[in-house]
């Protein structure tokens, strides 16, 4: 076993959230970072014995299965990588007594209604994916963790498979898109995501973890939009920016879901309230568009 314990270990370093975290987290001190090839989620007790033998202080796992489609035939894959390795991870932590950070998602709610989603709200997942991440969130829960679960939504990044690059890359090919405009949530920049855990965690541990605040929290900018109005936002940024010509922004026609089947049905409501996670840690999350312009303005960059 190791003897020289890191400050903090993140899981899923190579993900959207795991590589802005890899940044971020350097705030509480030195740390670990491994992505899959190091510590792959799917093989069981793999992430266990990592765990134990570097004894760090943090645990963050940003892995997850989020093929969110491929979820619905791949049930075994995905409750293997959401629930049953979150379950592992979470032993691991208090044998260790290791604070976990881990990332849980809209989509264990039904999506229904018009209004923010409270961390205290009932649960009602309508996908695989979303009922294999409540079991993670449970799976933590049924451990006795010092944790906190991160419920967050609609991520982005200037790296990796996401909405905002892809509609860059389809904004550029075609002169005409339909984009879904009603479903509505907040798009978080995994930048964000990252800064917001490295703070929160910063001030509990100056609080000596006091247990009161653990717990389930959520976690997104602020403000909602369609992810037809987020298309336009896009394309007006991207333009106000540079990285494309006004006369090339195409046009952005709103559907309904119903003309976009998808094997796992999405909710149609991703709203989460935060108020409790910035009251808790005293933090205010930027509004979407906001975080949007910083995002792209690093793709100019």
């Amino acid at each position: 076993m190791s003897t020289d314990k890191p400050d903090y270990l993140i899981l899923g370093a190579n993900g959207q959230v795991g590589r802005e975290l890899t940044r971020a987290m350097q705030l509480l001190g030195r740390g670990r970072v491994l992505g899959r090839a190091e510590c792959d989620l799917s093989k069981p007790g793999m992430a266990a014995s990592v765990i134990n033998d570097l004894c760090p202080k943090i645990v963050v796992n940003a892995a997850a299965w989020t093929a969110v489609d491929q979820a619905e035939e791949m049930v075994d894959q995905a409750r293997r990588i959401n629930a049953d390795a979150v379950a592992e991870i979470a032993r691991a932590c208090v044998q260790q007594n290791a604070v976990l950070v881990h990332y849980s998602t809209d989509y264990v709610f039904a999506g229904a209604g018009d209004t923010a989603y409270r961390v205290d709200d009932d649960v009602a997942p309508q996908s695989v994916y979303g009922q294999t991440k409540l079991e993670g969130e449970r799976a933590i829960a049924a451990a006795g963790t010092r944790a906190l679960i991160l419920r967050t939504s609609w991520v982005y990044a200037a790296h990796g498979h996401n909405f905002v690059r892809t509609m860059l890359r389809l904004g550029r090919e075609r002169d005409h898109l339909k984009v879904i405009n009603d479903q509505i949530g907040a798009p978080t920049w995994a930048a964000t995501i990252a800064d917001a855990t490295a703070l929160a965690l910063h001030g509990w541990r100056q609080r000596d973890w006091d247990e009161r605040d653990a717990g389930l929290y959520h976690l997104t900018s602020s403000g909602a939009v369609s992810w037809h109005g987020l298309a336009v936002a896009v394309f007006e940024e991207a333009a106000a920016l540079g990285l494309m010509e006004p006369s090339q922004i195409p046009h952005v026609e709103a559907i309904p879901s119903s003309d976009y089947p998808q094997p796992a049905p999405r909710p149609g409501n991703s709203r989460l309230d935060t108020s409790v996670f910035e009251d808790t840690f005293g933090l205010r999350l930027p509004c979407w568009r906001d975080a949007l312009r910083t995002c792209l303005r690093s793709f100019k960059d």
